[in-house]
């Protein structure tokens, strides 16, 4: 099987036989989809919830951080009104809708965080730029006139933070370093934020990964590279390949940081597993 674009959408293939087409206008937030069908002899097979689930998924309709719009026509019988729904569409205003949020990520919840509470910071630094999402989100929430450091000890992470910044726009001071070393390139006391995502790199070898003798010095100096004011976020990982050493030892560390200086939040996600991200925050006084 293949879909092939056509130019009111798109065409499954069974071989050199088209068995199916999709209308499709994109939009905004997601796709109109103004037809869908399969023909007779091939219905019932899963050949029209390959097509709809790869339409959805070419226009972000799988997409956990983005908040897309799907519609449909209202479907001809019960029947078609049932594999419509399975899909999460539902009847709304004479269309099939389906509406999905962002899920609430470790990742957004810090970001989000720190845009409502900092939201015009001048110098803002990413610990661990992995694939560059904080980086970016960094870059964007400074603007024009802030300044960004990003650090990785690797460097196919600054490679591809650089290649995911230059497809954006952005630009920041990207250093092949230990994050340890952050005072060397930032003064104290003069970072508004100073961003930590432990574990391993994304895509990367998954059996190379931050340890705490590594992760809380650097932890110390991001502490000392904030201003009054400024915010330190870190999320924490634990897992079967990783286990639970850095984790731990981090959470003790950040329990006995004096409460005369810094409030410490841990923001434990209640009915997610054991083993999901811990979103951590540390407000400098």
């Amino acid at each position: 099987m293949k879909i092939s674009a056509t130019q009111t959408g798109f065409a499954l293939y069974k071989e050199a036989d088209v068995i199916g087409r999709c209308g499709v206008t994109p939009t905004p937030k997601g796709a109109d989809i103004t037809a869908l069908s399969v023909l007779p002899q091939w219905r019932r097979k899963g050949y029209g919830s390959y097509l709809l689930k790869e339409i959805l998924r070419r226009f972000g309709g799988y997409d956990r951080e983005a908040a897309t719009v799907f519609t449909a026509p209202l479907p001809a019988d019960e029947g078609e009104g049932l594999f419509w729904q399975k899909f999460g569409f539902a009847p709304e205003d004479g269309r099939l809708v389906r509406r999905r949020t962002p899920d609430l990520t470790a990742v957004r919840f810090v970001q989000d965080y720190l845009a409502a509470h900092l939201p015009h910071p001048k110098l803002c630094i990413d610990a661990t730029c992995g694939n560059g999402g904080d980086t970016a989100f960094l870059c964007r929430l400074v603007g024009p006139e802030g300044r960004v450091l990003g650090f990785d000890i690797q460097p196919e992470a600054v490679t591809s933070t650089r290649a995911r910044l230059e497809k954006q726009g952005l630009t920041a001071e990207l250093i092949c370093d230990s994050h340890a070393n952050l005072l060397q390139y930032a003064r104290p006391g003069t970072a508004d934020i100073v961003m930590f995502n432990f574990g391993w790199l994304p895509g990367a070898d998954h059996s190379v990964f931050s340890t705490a003798d590594s992760s809380i010095p650097a932890l110390e100096a991001a502490l000392a590279a904030l201003r009054a004011g400024g915010v330190l976020s870190a999320i924490l990982y634990s897992g079967r390949v990783i286990g639970t050493d850095e984790k731990q030892s981090i959470l003790g560390w950040l329990r006995a940081l004096p409460l005369e200086k810094y409030t410490v939040l841990v923001c434990d996600f209640a009915n997610w597993a054991d083993t999901a991200p811990l979103p951590c925050l540390v407000l400098k006084k």
